[in-house]
Formats: C-alpha cells, structure tokens, sequence
C-alpha cells in the first residue's frame, strides 16, 4: 500500500479523497491555489502545497507544478478526483513517466473512452445499442450539418473530450446548426484543449442512466448498479439516486454483464461510469464512458455498502478487487441533492463570498444523513471554480423514505451569507411527477419554467 498520497483537487473531493486516505492509513498532500489558500480541507492533510495563482490553468491544471510538488513530498501516488485531470491521460502518462501512480484508469484506458467519439466506436463493436449520429469525430462544419439532416433534428452536438455540459449544444433546425457549432467547438477548445466534436441524435423525454463499474488489474470486473441522473439543468445534474425508479431486475443485470465483457476486453481499471440514455420506449442507448470517479457516487456507496474511493486506492496499489459482482446487492434506496452556491432566483447566478453560518442537518428519523462538503462557517467561496458546496445525501429503506427524508433534511439545512439552490431541490422533492419517478431530462425545464 501506498505510504503517502497527494490529492491534485480541492474542496469536497479532495476532503473525501483525503479521509479515505485516512482510512487506509496512507498520509495526504494537498495541493491548493492561492485562492484556496484558507479552505478548510487543507487542515486534514499531513501536507498542504501551493501550488500557483487562483486560474485553474495556473494552479489545478498545472501538471508540472502538481508532480514537481508530489515528488518534493515523498508521494507514490496521485489521486486526481473528478474534473481538472481526472480524465486527462498525458497527466495519467507524466505520473507514470514521474515513477508515480496514478489513481484512476490507465492513460490507454482513457485515450480509448475519454475520446467520447472513440468510445461510441468501441461499445457499437461490442453490440450494445448507441444512439444514432456521427461515426468518430465530426471533420467538419458541412459535414456534421449534412448528417444532421440525415438522421432528423433535434441534434445534440458534443465536444469528443467533453463533460459536465460544456461543448454541448442541441439544434433544433438546420437554420441553427452554424451557430451551435462554433459555439459549441469554441467551448471545447477553452474548456478542454480540444474543439473535436461528434453528434447525436437527441432524444426528447428521455431518461438518464448510468451503471457504476469497478475493475483491478487482474481481469476482475464488477458493476454496482445504475443511477439514475435526469433531474438536469442545461446538461448539468442537479439530483441523482440509486436505483433507477424505472430499471428492472432482469434489465440491470442483463446490461451489467455485458458490460462487465467489454470493459474486461478493454483492459479497463479502476473506477468508471458507463452512461447510457433511455428513450420512451425503455430502450436504453449507450452515451459515453466517464473514466474517473463520478460526483454523484455516494448514493452508490449508500445502497451497496462499498466505499468506492478506498477501492479505488486499493487497486491501484495493484491488489485485487475487495468483492466479486456475486457479493454485490442493493439495498434501500439513496438520493443526492447538489448543494451549489447560486441564486437560483437570478438564473443561478454563481454566489461567491463568505458563509456566515453553515449548519447541514445531522440526524432524520427513519433515514441515513450524509453530507459530503468542506465548508464550515468563516470559508469564503472564491469565484474562480465550480459552485458545488455540499451534497447532501439520504438513505431510506425506499424511495419514498429516501424523498421525505431528503424534503425535512433540506428544510433543516441552514446557509446564510451566500445564496444556495437548496429551494430548488425542495421544489424538486414536492413535485408530483418527481415523486412518481416520473420525470426525464426536460422535467427541470418544465418545472422551473
């Protein structure tokens, strides 16, 4: 096992990265920008490292800041939590050139299904049904329009290296392409250094599924069952929960194990998610591949009992996966609420500056609370990163426990200084549609007009 361990993230990820660590026994070193520079999580780590200005692109994408700093450390490890570098595979190649490993997917792994294009590819190979739209990446503008007339608008166009909404546009008309391509390309280029796209046909009232899977080194594959994620604003999730209202037995474990095959022919390791999106029908399409640990785990960890970061850690030290797909079951039910610093009475305008008080709920009858953030009252949210503060997570024995637990512990959570979407997800846990698992990818649009 690993002695010591530098987090190459901030906030909540690198406080959860961080306690795990701890778990295991390994020491932590955290990296910070200079407008991090007072966050609480840094005061958990054995080590805190500046490691440039607040930019991203000085500090948290500074690859060579980040292994110049695990290396002065003593760091056998880098574990890069979700986003920045987590599914960038130079970085996963530098650790490895720097005799460091890197805790998550090998750099093969994540050429092959970060390339959101590529992976389109691999899973059509594999048999498993992908919505219809490009075959690799767009060349160009002219191109991408002639197929979209081809397959029939709406059209979703989607950076190739893309996540978390950016460099995504949907089209609705051919008079609208031109626009929506440059924009979304442009996105892509600032966002991730690469404009590539590739386009989809876009499903309307579709549902938003994915499967959770974990793999080591030795050929082991597991999947720990579906979330779903359709509670979305502009392609970015708001609620997740486990399981899917509308995924059935036979279904989950039909799917699982022809994606415990394909990534076992890939060679794929560690953590990843495998996003899928449901028409009308019930047929589920193939998305992407998100090689690297989701935000929305923990409802996962809640329903199956598998402390997914820790399993991470483990293998990537190059033991064995801890279970096998026979020791997996899912129990109760689990949803996440997305805590950001918006007002989301003002177009969920990012709120920035200092909490004056921050008191999360503790204790529900009848339910589990987690709260996952590394705020304390006195931090002073910098405008510079993602708005994320806290998730707050309940368990239930089911759905409906799981949604009335997670309506009283929103009402009890309390946040001043700043303004937060917990109204949102309170309106979103009383609707109607919400609480018959009735809901799809349009249902926040539609709710919040």
């Amino acid at each position: 096992m690993f002695k010591r361990v530098l987090v190459a993230n901030r906030g909540e990820i690198a406080l959860r990265v961080i306690r795990a660590c701890k778990t295991l026994g390994i020491e932590s070193v955290a990296v910070y920008s200079e407008a991090d520079a007072r966050s609480p999580h840094l005061d958990e780590a054995h080590v805190k490292v500046c490691i440039g200005p607040p930019r991203s692109a000085d500090s948290y994408l500074n690859m060579e800041a980040i292994i110049q700093a695990a290396e002065q450390n003593g760091c056998c490890a880098i574990h890069p939590g979700y986003g920045f570098l987590a599914e960038n595979s130079l970085f996963a190649e530098l650790c490895e050139q720097a005799k460091m490993t890197f805790i998550g997917p090998p750099a093969s792994a994540i050429r092959a299904m970060g390339d959101k294009a590529t992976a389109r590819e691999t899973m059509r190979e594999s048999d498993l049904p992908v919505i219809p739209g490009s075959r690799g990446t767009l060349p160009g503008l002219a191109d991408g329009l002639k197929l979209a007339k081809e397959i029939g608008f709406p059209v979703l166009l989607k950076a190739t290296a893309g996540g978390g909404g950016k460099g995504m546009r949907r089209v609705d008309a051919a008079g609208q392409f031109e626009q929506a391509y440059r924009e979304a390309s442009m996105e892509a280029e600032k966002a991730f250094s690469n404009p590539g796209l590739y386009l989809e046909k876009y499903i309307v009232d579709g549902r938003h599924i994915e499967f959770q899977v974990m793999a080591d080194a030795f050929g082991n594959v597991a999947h720990l069952g579906e979330r779903e994620c359709s509670a979305q604003r502009r392609h970015q999730k708001l609620v997740e929960e486990s399981p899917s209202p509308v995924m059935d037995p036979t279904t989950r474990h039909d799917l699982g194990e022809k994606l415990r095959r394909v990534l076992r022919v890939i060679g794929y390791q560690n953590a990843g998610t495998v996003e899928f999106f449901r028409n009308s029908d019930g047929q589920l399409y193939f998305m992407e591949v998100n090689a690297r640990l989701q935000v929305e785990h923990p409802v996962t960890e809640q329903v199956t009992q598998r402390d997914l970061v820790v399993e991470q850690i483990r293998i990537a030290a190059n033991e064995t996966l801890s279970f096998a797909q026979d020791d997996v079951e899912m129990n109760g039910h689990s949803i996440e609420c997305r805590i950001n610093a918006e007002d989301p009475f003002e177009d969920f305008k990012p709120s920035p500056g200092e909490v004056t008080e921050f008191a999360p709920p503790t204790e529900i009858p009848g339910v589990k609370v987690r709260v996952d953030s590394h705020v304390r009252p006195g931090y002073r949210i910098p405008p510079y990163y993602d708005s994320l503060i806290a998730k707050l997570i309940i368990w239930g024995p089911n759905r409906d426990a799981a949604r009335e637990g997670m309506i009283k512990a929103l009402e009890s959570f309390r946040v001043e200084g700043v303004k937060t979407t917990i109204p949102v997800h309170l309106q979103i846990m009383k609707s109607s549609d919400f609480a018959a698992g009735n809901y799809d990818t349009g249902f926040i649009g539609r709710l919040l007009g």
